[in-house]
């Protein structure tokens, strides 16, 4: 069953009925100021980080759902001045039901369409960019044949600022809220300034370019006694209360009246906007008695005024597109299958956007108060980013280097507004250097700016202990390199990639977190997983040692001594792996604390798991002996199913002490037996690696959105970007979504779909162009942008591989990079 249905011209997917089975969410926002935004209008903005910075406040896991964001109500107004009805363009919250109802999700802004009773409205959201405010435009259309007076009232609830302590903290939040409000003849805008007059130096701000009838600050003179947000006191006796808020729960909701002939239209443009000012200049007059306490609005009335003229509005969006059209061009195909263009054109691209920008730190799932930016994470999601906008990849290189810790390993998180580790987990995931060595090897293919590797960067951003980038990347090895166990694979430590595989926590104590407790560390545990990075990104590392060293200062038999000894422990390391590692017809995933295999026949439950399936062969593991191609298909006869590939089987049935959180899930869900989709790409690009085409493909089918769209009364979740997880074969809701967005199956699903499927990869050198599609694709046309140069490739199906550049045959697979001032180059691919 399907809600809606792509636009691909559009770039948008359009939803048409409120009653989705999750709010379907879109995000706004590019840079510092975002806004998460649901087909209902819910969500919630904040200022780069949304612990720490969070401006509206939204309540996760209430009943109703998805309520209290940004509230609009549209009342239609009787000649006596009361109101006749009110419903609002978003559906929620009013609830009134609508004539027309369509939300459009597009590529930084959603559009809601709306009409009752002869009343139509277009409410556009978006974040312009380069600008820390929300701007929503709000056109009414009289479509009737009288004359008809509306009185539009926009509201958001204030977050006081730290979204965990909003929360929780009550004997204090409820005696700080502080509001002014500012009302001339054109506009209202109402200020949040709560703590202003302490210690902090930013404020917020809700306006409306109109003048208003009444306004509200106070949430419980809107709301009054027992009223929600769908029947506000206020919206039903047809007036504002001119509110001000002293503590409580501030709000801002303006109201203002529209007057509209037949056939009229009237637009009013809501800023919802975030100021900093400097210290020294915090007040309007701090010398002026009367003035005292007034805060200094002239940044909010230069933001604010650069929206109150519609056609300003219109160019501020023009811009917007046309910003996420030049960006989306970086990479494109015409394949002839719309769901793999779609994806690969637009949606994937956008959200690996959005994963770069957020993490896992703020989404319907993920509340913004606990995770932040993760060290694992970051790095990862950047694989997907890093063609579109490498500058801002460089600088997040440099700031998640510049959490890792002095031994080379890393804090697990880090708080993106301090750039401080979270002390909260902690570190000792054993699996986070290694990640770092992938995301600089993917931003060096991409750009060849060996420059990034003598940027000075600190460790646990500490003062004085800069070292070169470089020096960080041999840490990362290094660290793996010295924390081997008995059988010569790397150990586990809290956790590797799989969080819930806690091999030295041991924990039976309800609330201890799986992560952060060690009951029994012996020193002992392994992951077959981190032995299949350290081959695949130590590889990688001796490459950086061998291509970069001299550009680093390093002499040549430095370079080389390094690169040898690295590459002799990635050999031991890959030789354990084929020995130890090995169960007979698959990689085991780890000897636990008391060096027995997990993920073995021997066991009768999670006797086989995908991660080391996937990132062994990725690695090239066991492709020359077999093992490669066997494990491959035990990974899909005894873990594949038509949602995807679940993460372990059987799923186990009862607590594992010894494992930890994994087991703690019921049977076919999360990382006990669900679909985790970040790692179904690694087994996408292992049959790639291993030369099985058709696999590799419906790999990459079976968790493609898209490709699902038809099913989504089961999957539940947005039929337009990934999600981390499907419940899995031995679940009760086989196929149902979780936790959609921010996840790395974006980044890992546009390398797998780009890089291998589609087969362009960057390299040092150029590149290299090597497609593994299904018999079903013939001819195909890939455009890629490459530091700077735009290649057009051209693939035609002949069962032979031959690779031609601007009319000249070429030996091997990698394209040259252009000599000269050539801005275009053509390539004749046959595969």
């Amino acid at each position: 069953m399907r809600y809606g249905h792509f636009d691909d011209a559009a770039r948008e997917y359009v939803i048409e009925t409120p009653a989705t089975p999750l709010p379907w969410i879109n995000y706004l926002g590019n840079e510092d100021f975002f806004s998460l935004i649901s087909n209902t209008g819910g969500g919630y903005s904040f200022y780069k980080d949304a612990k720490l910075r969070r401006i509206t406040r939204y309540r996760y896991n209430n009943v109703p759902g998805d309520n209290g964001a940004r509230n609009y109500y549209i009342t239609r107004m009787n000649e006596d001045g009361t109101p006749a009805e009110t419903w609002s363009p978003t559906f929620l919250p009013a609830k009134t039901p609508l004539d027309v109802y369509r939300c459009r999700h597009g590529i930084g802004y959603t559009v809601f369409e709306a009409e009752r009773v002869g009343v139509a409205s277009t409410l556009t959201a978006f974040v312009p960019l380069h600008t820390p405010a929300e701007v929503n435009r709000l056109d009414l259309t009289n479509n009737g044949d009288a004359p008809v007076t509306l009185e539009v009232t926009g509201s958001v609830e204030w977050c006081l600022w730290n979204a965990l302590d909003d929360s929780s903290n009550f004997q204090r939040n409820f005696s700080t809220g502080e509001v002014e409000v500012e009302r001339t003849d054109a506009t209202t805008v109402i200020y949040h300034k709560t703590e202003f007059k302490e210690r902090r130096n930013h404020y917020a701000f809700f306006g409306v370019n109109a003048p208003t009838v009444g306004f509200d600050t106070s949430r419980d003179e809107f709301l009054g006694r027992f009223n929600g947000w769908d029947t506000p006191q206020v919206i039903a006796e047809g007036r504002a209360h001119d509110s001000v808020a002293h503590g409580w729960a501030p709000i801002a909701a303006p109201r203002v009246r529209v007057q509209l002939a037949p056939g009229e239209t009237r637009t009013l443009v809501f800023v919802l906007g975030y100021i900093e000012v400097d210290p020294a200049d915090k007040w309007e007059d701090p010398n002026d008695p009367a003035k005292v306490g007034i805060i200094n609005k002239r940044p909010a009335h230069e933001l604010f005024g650069r929206f109150t003229d519609p056609t300003a509005v219109d160019a501020a969006f023009a811009e917007l597109n046309a910003y996420w059209r030049d960006l989306l061009s970086t990479y494109s195909v015409d394949s002839g299958d719309e769901k793999l263009d779609r994806m690969v054109n637009i949606w994937n691209q956008y959200q690996c956007m959005v994963t770069f920008n957020m993490s896992r730190s703020a989404s319907y799932y993920e509340s913004g108060t606990g995770r932040g930016m993760g060290f694992r994470d970051s790095n990862q999601d950047l694989l997907g980013f890093v063609h579109l906008i490498p500058e801002r990849a460089r600088e997040r290189i440099i700031d998640i280097a510049s959490t890792q810790l002095p031994d080379g390993s890393a804090w697990h998180q880090y708080q993106p507004l301090t750039k401080r580790g979270n002390a909260g987990i902690g570190g000792g995931f054993n699996d986070d250097p290694l990640w770092l060595v992938a995301s600089v090897f993917a931003y060096l293919s991409e750009t060849g700016d060996a420059g990034i590797l003598n940027e000075p960067v600190p460790f646990d951003n500490e003062e004085g202990s800069e070292q070169p980038l470089l020096e960080h990347l041999r840490r990362s090895v290094n660290f793996t390199m010295q924390h081997r166990g008995p059988h010569g694979l790397p150990l586990i430590g809290r956790a590797d990639w799989n969080d819930c595989l806690n091999l030295n926590c041991f924990s039976s104590e309800p609330g201890e977190s799986f992560q952060t407790v060690e009951n029994n560390d012996t020193g002992v545990a392994e992951s077959v997983f981190i032995a299949g990075m350290f081959v695949l990104y130590g590889r990688q590392y001796a490459e950086i040692l061998e291509r970069f060293g001299a550009d680093c200062g390093m002499p040549a038999d430095a370079a080389a001594a390094e690169a040898a000894a690295v590459r002799d422990a990635v050999a031991q390391v890959e030789q354990a792996t084929e020995t130890a590692g090995w169960d007979g017809e698959w990689f085991l995933r780890a000897y636990d604390a008391y060096s027995r295999p997990v993920g073995s026949h021997t066991d009768t439950e999670g006797q086989i798991y995908i991660e080391p399936q996937g990132m062994c062969v990725m690695a090239g593991i066991g492709l020359k002996d077999g093992k490669a191609q066997q494990a491959l298909t035990s990974v899909k006869d005894r873990l594949t199913c038509d949602w995807g590939t679940a993460i372990l089987a059987p799923a186990y049935s009862t607590y594992r002490i010894e494992l930890g959180e994994i087991s703690s899930y019921p049977r076919g869900y999360k990382e006990n037996g669900g679909i985790f989709c970040h790692n179904n790409p690694w087994i996408s690009i292992a049959n790639a690696v291993a030369g099985n085409d058709e696999d590799a493909f419906e790999v990459y089918r079976r968790t493609c959105p898209a490709y699902v769209e038809d099913k989504s009364d089961i999957r539940r979740t947005e039929p337009y970007v990934y999600c981390q997880m499907v419940a899995g074969p031995e679940a009760p809701t086989t196929g149902e979504g979780k936790n959609s967005w921010l996840t790395g199956t974006a980044a890992w699903t546009f390398v797998d779909v780009s890089q291998f499927l589609l087969g362009v990869t960057p390299t040092f050198d150029g590149l290299k162009v090597e497609p593994h599609l299904p018999s079903r694709f013939n001819e195909l046309t890939v455009k890629r942008v490459f530091r700077g140069v735009t290649y057009t490739i051209h693939m035609t199906r002949t069962g032979s591989r031959s690779l031609n550049v601007d009319g000249a045959p070429v030996d091997g697979a990698i394209v040259p990079l252009p000599h000269g001032d050539a801005n275009t180059v053509h390539v004749e691919v046959t595969f």
